[in-house]
């Protein structure tokens, strides 16, 4: 008999948990509500939202907007955003994940400060060009922030002025540590380096625990919207330790022919993956 196991550490994190909650208390009172941008990178989920009357908007259609609420997302947004709802009269249901608002204030505090000022220090963001949550750091520096994606765009820096190196809450912490390295390896004697470990434990501790449930199982279905950054990075982990991993969105994505010979089966998934789409995934095998 095939034994199917659920991950108890895959699903939403506590960001992305907020932010729902949010959208649904206020969807309860029967108001109209925008949230700017998907508010989690899982087609299902938004589309279950959108059913409760959610409306998914861009920064384009906000602009358009006036005297509306509009939710901001786990994410977090850029300083020009909260202008702009200033401008609108919009108000702000602000779920900005409380890690992420915390970079967010080091960050413009660092860009802000009179030393940087004098001697236009680089500001350094380790994360995906163009991931929400990013342009919302770059945003706090008015856009001067170098970000760099993967290890060898550190060789792109200059090290002969100072770097201030942040990164991404959802990055990998060995790429990090391996970038901080090669930095200190290369700095100018004359040029300060300070990095700053802004990866969220709770994203970052799911790496291991993950690995450890994927070796576990002849077959892993990882549940994941794949717009997910979170995710690829998850996903590949597990790839990693078990070969005989698959990347599904839903239940209607499983082959039956993978389940030939298995007797054990684990499904997991990224931080932006509810727990009721992986239970859909284990209902649709059991005969």
């Amino acid at each position: 008999m095939l034994k199917v196991e659920i991950d108890n550490g895959s699903g939403f994190c506590f960001g992305v948990t907020t932010a729902i909650q949010k959208a649904e208390e206020e969807l309860a009172k029967g108001n109209t509500l925008y949230c700017l941008g998907d508010i989690v990178h899982n087609g299902m989920e938004c589309d279950r939202l959108r059913q409760m009357g959610l409306i998914t908007i861009n920064h384009e259609e906000m602009r358009q907007l006036h005297h509306v609420k509009v939710l901001l997302r786990a994410h977090g947004e850029p300083p020009a955003t909260y202008e702009l709802a200033r401008r609108n009269n919009i108000e702000i249901i602000d779920a900005t994940c409380p890690v992420v608002l915390q970079l967010q204030k080091r960050i413009k505090k660092q860009y802000l400060s009179p030393l940087s000022s004098l001697l236009s220090p680089q500001i350094v963001i380790f994360g995906k060009n163009g991931h929400a949550e990013v342009l919302g750091l770059v945003g706090q520096t008015e856009g001067k922030a170098i970000v760099i994606e993967q290890f060898e765009d550190v060789k792109r820096l200059d090290f002969s002025r100072d770097i201030y190196l942040y990164s991404q809450t959802t990055k990998s912490l060995d790429e990090f540590h391996r970038i901080i390295e090669y930095i200190q390896q290369h700095i100018s004697p004359e040029a300060t380096f300070k990095s700053f470990d802004t990866i969220c434990r709770n994203v970052a501790n799911r790496m291991p625990n993950i690995s450890t449930f994927a070796t576990k199982h002849d077959l892993v279905l990882f549940v994941c919207g794949r717009k997910s950054s979170n995710g690829k990075v998850l996903f590949n982990e597990c790839l990693r330790v078990n070969p005989n991993t698959h990347l599904i969105e839903g239940p209607e994505e499983i082959d039956p022919a993978w389940l030939k010979g298995i007797q054990t089966v684990g499904i997991c998934g990224a931080t932006s993956t509810p727990k009721w789409l992986m239970e859909q995934c284990r209902d649709a095998l059991s005969p």
